[in-house]
């Protein structure tokens, strides 16, 4: 359940209404918590690395007349080019916009010198959400709730104003249900992709406790296809900045992030390639639940697929 509503009632709720000729494809939202409503679709800040800062002013303007109000960015993103760039391009918005930063230290010292350093870098005072980035291990998870761990200050920040929500990304199933068992986390930011769920089983059992924990969703790789090829070297992939194949067909494309976005999240962030996010702002905007039919068609779709995260 989300909000009083089950799965079925949640997405109807939220998809698009059909565009009359000549429409505005705006992109529509969704509760996240505490009143607060974030556009299905982010805006991750690895689009606006390798930009000039002209251009990068023009992406974020032009997600932000399209309906986009939930912007997420990390330090280690271009070690840190992407907030350097987004801060900028955001500053006209940064009043009305939610915007969600991470760290990957897990001490609290270190994670409040990456803190400080991203609020200068993003122009900003405070951050709508402020999370452990990739939390990859149950070592993870020791580190940031022991004595003097990142979870510490993030508790102290909330308190003082300075971050509004707490959350974590995961990268491990087993460390992020044990999180949300033991710290105060107002969302989780995780893989939600087809491929990983069916063949993988990754997602599922995250989910259904984040539901249990009344934890928000926030989906991560929702167009992630497989992994790229062994043998393929790094600079002749097609995407430079995805770690992962994406999927760049426009039906497959469709089915893939409209299936995430058919699960009980709140928004999705879509890889940080510009044609992408591109594309993933159409998908959106036109956003209608699948079908069962659909679905069993994605599921056809994941079979024998490597999965890029396995629980």
């Amino acid at each position: 359940m989300l909000g009083g509503m089950d799965r079925r009632t949640f997405v109807a709720a939220t998809a698009a209404a059909p565009l009359g000729k000549g429409a505005a494809a705006a992109l529509p939202k969704r509760a996240y918590k505490d009143g607060v409503e974030l556009s299905i679709i982010g805006f991750g800040g690895i689009v606006v690395m390798g930009c000039e800062q002209k251009e990068a002013n023009r992406l974020a303007a032009s997600a932000w007349d399209r309906g986009v109000n939930y912007f997420d960015v990390a330090p280690s993103y271009g070690d840190g080019e992407a907030e350097t760039k987004l801060g900028p391009a955001l500053e006209p918005y940064r009043k009305k916009a939610f915007l969600a930063c991470k760290t990957t230290r897990r001490d609290a010292a270190g994670a409040q010198r990456e803190f400080e350093q991203s609020l200068r870098r993003l122009r900003t005072d405070y951050f709508d959400l402020y999370q452990f980035h990739a939390v990859s291990s149950m070592e993870d998870v020791e580190k940031i709730l022991a004595p003097g761990g990142a979870g510490e200050f993030f508790l102290k920040i909330k308190k003082e104003g300075k971050a509004r929500f707490l959350g974590f990304s995961a990268h491990h199933a087993g460390a992020a249900l044990e999180l949300m068992d033991r710290f105060p986390v107002d969302s989780v930011l995780f893989p939600v992709n087809f491929v990983c769920w069916h063949e993988g089983y990754f997602g599922p059992q995250i989910l259904e406790k984040a539901r249990e924990k009344k934890v928000a969703r926030l989906a991560l790789k929702g167009m992630a296809h497989t992994t790229w090829p062994k043998d393929l070297p790094a600079e002749q992939r097609k995407y430079r900045k995805c770690w992962y194949e994406p999927l760049d067909e426009p039906e497959k494309a469709r089915l893939a992030l409209s299936w995430t976005l058919s699960q009980e999240v709140t928004a999705a962030i879509p890889p940080g390639e510009a044609s992408l996010f591109e594309l993933a702002m159409q998908i959106g905007a036109s956003f209608v639940p699948l079908t069962r039919r659909q679905m069993e068609q994605v599921a056809q779709m994941a079979r024998s697929r490597e999965p890029i995260f396995r629980a």
